[in-house]
């Protein structure tokens, strides 16, 4: 299994990031790189031809191409979780269609956004599925489905769909993460299934998805500051000839690092205990709350970064900036919300009975 970004991978991700941006979805080269190096490989069933990696070396992959382009790393998370949910929902079919090609890009969605009628092939499905990544590059859709009553997963070719580019955001710009449209596609019986319900397991490796580009993209950041501190830019209106005689600025470059470092490290921690223990539902507020904290550590180290660039991180050519908005995106992903976190353990610890019907 390999566990690290090729730095071919890398540099090929860096190059383009900035292009990733303005078009706002994946550079094809920064794609066909992902996908020589086996990163959508990561969750495919070995059975299949993938490495099925567990949450760990995930994470630190994710992270790795965050530290040179978040969105695309961003999009290579989707295709984690979208091909997880596929192993998991069909793992009795025979030789599925769907993963013929271990290194196909996958997407999903699972907000249940469309409804479906049966018929005697299958179930026609109409609907429609904000928010997801990757979408115009994507082979294969898994999209939450009611189907009758039944909260369900169909898997349909993104040939099938429309694309409504509704994507227009600060930050994360380039996951392309546009609106997939059904209109009375026929989804054959053996590619939609009844859902059931997410182990802890998963839903830590689904937050590692989140998580680790956002991580990546603070790493990014800071060796955009290190490089600062190395070159003979100094401190404005000082009698300082290098950021690095300031004290100042020695505090906060030490304030953002350790914040960096943190978040790495809880990343880690999480994504390993996810990866070698069978987590029960009384870890699952701990673990929220840890992966929350981390992400609120990226933010707040950026900040602490664009303090020390002054108003010239904030220029379109600077690349600060756009870590810092993906960042600033990526953290607030359901996956990373704060208040919940905070609120979950807070019932969990006072052992408050949550009200009927409460998720």
């Amino acid at each position: 299994m390999i566990e690290h970004a090729s730095g071919r991978t890398v540099e090929v991700l860096r190059a383009h990031a900035e292009k990733v941006e303005q078009d706002e979805r994946p550079a094809a080269e920064g794609l066909a790189a992902l996908r020589e190096d086996g990163v959508f490989a990561l969750r495919t069933p070995r059975d299949h031809g993938g490495t099925w990696a567990d949450a760990e070396t995930i994470a630190r992959r994710l992270a790795e191409l965050g530290r040179a382009c978040p969105a695309t790393a961003w999009v290579a998370g989707t295709c984690v979780t979208a091909k997880n949910l596929a192993a998991r929902a069909f793992a009795g079919a025979q030789d599925p269609e769907f993963f013929a090609d271990p290194d196909a890009l996958f997407c999903g969605s699972g907000v249940p956004g469309g409804r479906g009628e049966e018929v005697p092939d299958g179930v026609r499905v109409t609907g429609r599925w904000p928010n997801v990544s990757g979408c115009e590059d994507a082979t294969w859709a898994v999209l939450a489905v009611l189907a009758g009553d039944t909260f369900s997963f169909a898997l349909v070719p993104t040939a099938d769909l429309v694309v409504d580019r509704t994507w227009r955001m600060a930050g994360m710009r380039g996951t392309g993460s546009h609106t997939l449209v059904a209109e009375d596609v026929l989804v054959p019986a053996e590619r939609i299934v009844a859902a059931t319900p997410f182990t802890l397991n998963d839903r830590m490796l689904f937050a590692m998805t989140v998580l680790g580009p956002v991580v990546g993209a603070a790493q990014g950041a800071l060796d955009a500051v290190n490089a600062m501190f190395a070159s003979d830019r100094k401190p404005f209106m000082t009698a300082y000839s290098r950021m690095g005689e300031s004290p100042g600025a020695r505090h906060w470059l030490a304030e953002a690092t350790h914040l960096v470092n943190r978040a790495v490290t809880t990343m880690l921690a999480v994504a390993r205990e996810a990866s070698t223990a069978e987590l029960s539902a009384e870890d699952g507020p701990r673990l929220h709350r840890a992966v929350a904290d981390a992400g609120a550590d990226c933010r707040a180290a950026v900040e602490r970064m664009l303090d020390l660039h002054g108003s010239g991180g904030f220029a379109t050519a600077n690349v600060l900036q756009r870590f810092w908005r993906d960042v600033a995106v990526g953290s607030r992903h359901p996956h990373l919300n704060p208040y919940l976190a905070v609120e979950n353990l807070g019932t969990a610890l006072a052992g408050v009975i949550e009200p009927a019907g409460r998720g």
